[in-house]
């Protein structure tokens, strides 16, 4: 027989909840990304030579960037690493390069959508926004009025596999929980672009 009861943790898992509890969030909605999710995009999208990563926390995507020879500007609110710039990515009027770019990040959970609407404002046309997301962030009116009605993501690549988020960056922590229940994808916007969406698996 199997044992349907579980726990509080199994249920949240269940949900694919991350934000269940004010006091179990991150104050700063710090959950940093596993590198693993540049290998996949970088096989599905071919991205410019220059990155913006807007939201890099402790450079892990920046790194893997630089790593696979890309030029990459890593900005954040909170400097938690030497090697970044500390900026408020909502406020900015300037992007780090007049080169063609793209920006590629993690953001906030709770200001994606600003999120992309300051990214595509800053894009030239043709410049890619690659951010990643969970799935639920499909839905919602308002979601869909402000950003999905007027700027369709070019293309939405879902993640065959689970991808880690840690809380601060503890990915071996997260690992010994049990990992995560929940699904995200790449959200891929080209500036200009407004036509239909396709979804791939990567």
């Amino acid at each position: 027989m199997k044992d349907w009861n579980g726990n509080g943790n199994s249920i949240w898992k269940t949900l694919g909840a991350s934000n269940h509890a004010d006091n179990e969030r991150q104050n700063d909605d710090y959950y940093a990304t596993d590198p693993i999710a540049i290998d996949k995009l970088v096989k599905a999208v071919k991205l410019p030579r220059y990155i913006w990563e807007c939201a890099c926390g402790e450079r892990h995507l920046s790194n893997k960037l630089e790593g696979l020879g890309y030029i990459v500007c890593s900005s954040d609110m909170i400097k938690r690493c030497y090697c970044m710039i500390e900026l408020d990515f909502l406020k900015q009027q300037v992007r780090p390069f007049i080169e063609r770019m793209a920006i590629v990040t993690n953001p906030p959970f709770k200001y994606a959508k600003e999120f992309v609407l300051k990214a595509l404002e800053l894009l030239d046309d043709g410049e890619l926004c690659c951010m990643f997301l969970k799935l639920t962030f499909l839905e919602g009116k308002r979601r869909y009025k402000d950003l999905f009605s007027k700027y369709p993501p070019k293309k939405v690549l879902v993640f065959s596999e689970r991808v880690l988020c840690a809380k601060n960056g503890d990915f071996e922590g997260m690992k010994q929980g049990g990992g995560s229940a929940v699904a995200y994808a790449w959200f891929i916007w080209e500036k200009g672009y407004n036509v239909n969406t396709t979804i791939e698996w990567i």
